[in-house]
């Protein structure tokens, strides 16, 4: 039987091992934005790698901004597909803006600020709520309304902490209801029998020392490239 002391211990190694890794993400790449932004050639600080927030309430779907069309709200710049989103964002942003600073939310209700992508997204309540990745839309689709509640329980206090060092923060001292990833694929598979659901996630220092939230779908990885409008990397460029 575990000890006392040798539980204390291990969560010191834990701390330890997550410090260090803090003090290396921060030598190598700082310690993150606060909101799942990338930095533009235009310097803008961009949400949702240039999708318009407003398509996915009026269109349903996930809808490529442009550059051309771009408004900015607390530092943080949108892309729109039309100037009557623009106009309709500027008039309410907080109405069409992403829960959870644009990161996953199937993250969030752990306190991890990682991963972005604009195509994988849901509504609920009148609330966008984005996801890192098909895979992480599917685990949190199995207690929807639990990761809400959680995720808003602990956003206020963590909205403003840089997402490298907070999601280091929350893998070492988990929260209670804190679910790992073979546990939730094991669930998965029991309510979808026969089905498979395969994805590379980049692996962790990609996430968490070399890269930025939202890569993955930017850059292609496991899925098609998006780019981001304006950009050298936009697969629209020049049309």
């Amino acid at each position: 039987m575990e000890t006392l002391g040798a539980r204390h211990e291990a969560r010191g190694a834990r701390a330890a091992w997550a410090a260090l890794l803090a003090v290396l993400a921060c030598m190598l790449c700082g310690c993150g934005t606060t909101h799942a932004t990338i930095h533009t050639g235009r310097g803008e600080d961009l949400m949702l790698l240039g999708y318009d927030p407003v398509g996915y309430f009026t269109d349903g779907k996930a809808l490529r901004g442009k550059h051309a069309i771009a408004a900015t709200h607390e530092g943080r710049t949108y892309y729109f597909a039309t100037p009557q989103h623009r106009d309709a964002f500027a008039a309410a942003p907080a109405k069409f803006e992403p829960q959870y600073g644009g990161f996953c939310s199937n993250g969030a209700p752990y306190g991890v600020k990682m991963g972005s992508d604009p195509t994988q997204f849901e509504i609920r309540a009148g609330r966008l709520f984005i996801f890192g990745d098909v895979q992480g839309r599917e685990m949190w689709l199995l207690d929807e309304a639990d990761n809400i509640r959680h995720a808003d329980q602990l956003w206020p206090s963590i909205e403003d902490e840089p997402w490298r060092t907070q999601s280091l923060k929350a893998w070492t001292f988990k929260v209670p209801w804190y679910r790992d990833g073979p546990s939730l694929m094991a669930r998965w598979r029991e309510k979808h029998p026969g089905q498979e659901l395969s994805y590379d996630t980049g692996g962790t220092l990609n996430n968490v020392l070399f890269k930025y939230p939202g890569w993955r779908a930017r850059e292609g990885h496991s899925q098609p490239a998006l780019g981001v409008p304006g950009e050298p990397d936009d697969p629209l460029k020049g049309q």
